[in-house]
């Protein structure tokens, strides 16, 4: 098995939480081993870390479990407290990519915690809501911290989320493709309700993943920003009211 060395640039079940830091809060790498131990995920041929960030209610968890159970978290909203946990793997090429996926608290007094986290992640998924200008604004503070406290090539993916929740769109479709050009990072929308774009954005992180740890010189490089271009899904129900 290959545990993907990480970088920025760029199943199974099983979960846990890790509370705010205080004392007898389980470390990063003890999570790690736990998250490892209960995954069920033994079968695979590469993993790697991945961490879903964005601020309070922008619909992390909710993007995790449509990925993960293929089913959308309704009801009352209840923010994650810390950090939650889970695998799955996925088949690239043939090879077994297990993503280790790390949900993460979006508020201000958990964001010590989070950082702890960002160090050994080979993807952060950063998520905004388009219905919420304020979370779209806040990007450029998340990726401010991104580079301050991840590794150099850490894969860097940019998301609108809520997409399905068309009428009440607070942020243009072309904001976001222009402010991810600024960072350089790839960029679409989706929708945790609907699944619009949930298992792309996973799957092209696997591709990556899977591409650094298996170097395999006859293969051509494989484009993270190119692929997602060609695959993601545009709806023109999304326009700008």
């Amino acid at each position: 098995m290959l545990s993907n060395g990480g970088g920025r640039g760029g199943g199974g079940g099983g979960g846990g939480r890790a509370s705010p830091a205080r004392s007898g809060t389980p470390s990063p790498a003890r999570l790690e081993r736990i998250s490892s131990l209960s995954s069920g995920c033994g079968d695979y041929d590469v993993s790697g870390k991945v961490m879903l960030l964005g601020d309070s209610g922008v619909g992390k968890t909710c993007f995790l479990i449509q990925f993960k159970d293929g089913a959308f978290l309704s009801g009352t909203f209840i923010a994650t407290v810390g950090i939650d946990f889970r695998n799955k793997v996925v088949t690239v090429d043939g090879v077994k990519v297990k993503l280790q996926i790390w949900d993460t608290a979006g508020q201000e007094r958990f964001r010590s915690v989070t950082h702890a986290y960002y160090r050994d992640a080979q993807a952060l998924l950063l998520l905004y809501d388009i219905t919420s200008r304020m979370s779209f604004d806040n990007i450029r503070a998340w990726l401010t911290e991104i580079h301050e406290y991840a590794q150099r090539d850490v894969v860097i993916m940019l998301l609108g989320n809520k997409a399905d929740v068309c009428s009440e769109r607070a942020v243009r479709t072309e904001d976001g493709e222009s402010l991810a050009r600024e960072y350089g990072v790839p960029f679409m929308e989706t929708s945790a309700k609907t699944g619009m774009n949930v298992e792309l954005a996973f799957l092209a992180i696997a591709k990556e993943l899977k591409q650094r740890a298996v170097n395999q010189p006859e293969e051509p490089r494989f484009q993270i920003h190119d692929y997602i271009e060609s695959q993601k899904k545009r709806t023109s129900c999304c326009a700008f009211l």
